[in-house]
């Protein structure tokens, strides 16, 4: 079946027809177009396969696959392919991330194999913005230190499991997750406002290119909700993001956060788009 198959998993050879086809959204793929201009296609590098579509000689979808299973520009034929491949190769991934209609057959065709989900977030609004803020930036949120991870990374595994619902430091007692969070200090993109030792609010700029980045990771100290914390702190991370990271700031966030999706408006943000999430 795989040897007549139009799925082949993708290289270096393919970097200007992948990255091409990447542009075609690059807020909507700014994940995995970030992974990619970061460690390039070579499936070693990436940990994680990159799988093409082929038509007529030319990819017209692809798949990444990894810790997150990421259908882009898939087709209902594509995405049958993919997820005949996903199925033969057995589920290495922890979610399926995506748009909508294609996550949703994915998950119908892989569901007797890989089900039952731990969650499902069927509407995950797509957020974006290119402009200046209209409300004041907290003066108190500023770039993490790297001597101050002790302090950011409880907040950080508290925001995760709040946010995904187990621990992430479950698996390899945390290492790979402190790994990731130390990473994002280093490189600038975890902001914080720290007040007495203890994180007020947070949000990290996970996925970066030069079209747009993504903030991830925001949360606000549970004794500390209500009190607009979050709308001055992502006022100030939109505004470092726009002057020295990139022009368009972007988010994902479930639909039922209604507080958070106010905070976000009240910063400029607009719903550009939505995905759709399974998680194991």
């Amino acid at each position: 079946m795989l040897r007549t198959s139009p799925i082949r998993v993708l290289g270096e050879r393919d970097h200007a027809e992948v990255h091409a086809l990447l542009d075609q959204d690059p807020v909507g793929n700014v994940f995995v177009a970030s992974r990619l201009r970061a460690v390039g296609l070579d499936p070693g590098q990436l940990g994680a396969e990159l799988w093409g579509y082929v038509e007529h000689g030319s990819i017209t979808a692809l798949c990444y696959a990894g810790a997150n299973l990421i259908p882009i520009n898939a087709n209902a034929d594509a995405v049958r392919h993919f997820a005949s491949r996903a199925r033969w190769q057995g589920r290495r991934c922890s979610s399926i991330v995506g748009p909508i209609p294609a996550v949703t057959d994915l998950w119908r065709r892989l569901r007797p194999y890989w089900g039952p989900a731990r969650a499902i977030r069927a509407r995950q609004p797509v957020m974006a913005t290119s402009q200046e803020p209209p409300v004041p930036a907290d003066p108190l949120v500023r770039r993490v230190r790297p001597e101050e991870l002790g302090i950011l990374l409880p907040a950080s595994i508290a925001m995760f499991t709040e946010e995904v619902g187990v621990p992430p430091d479950s698996g390899d007692g945390g290492a790979l997750y402190r790994a990731r969070v130390e990473e994002l200090i280093r490189l600038g993109r975890a902001f914080a406002r720290i007040e007495d030792g203890r994180v007020v609010f947070k949000a990290e700029i996970g996925a970066v290119t030069p079209h747009a980045c993504q903030v991830q990771g925001v949360w606000v100290h549970p004794d500390l909700r209500g009190r607009g914390y979050s709308v001055g702190g992502m006022a100030a991370v939109v505004r470092y993001a726009l002057a020295e990271i990139a022009p368009t700031v972007t988010l994902y966030v479930n639909d039922f956060n209604t507080p958070a999706r106010a905070a976000y408006r009240r910063v400029g943000f607009r719903e550009i788009d939505e995905v759709m999430s399974i998680l194991f």
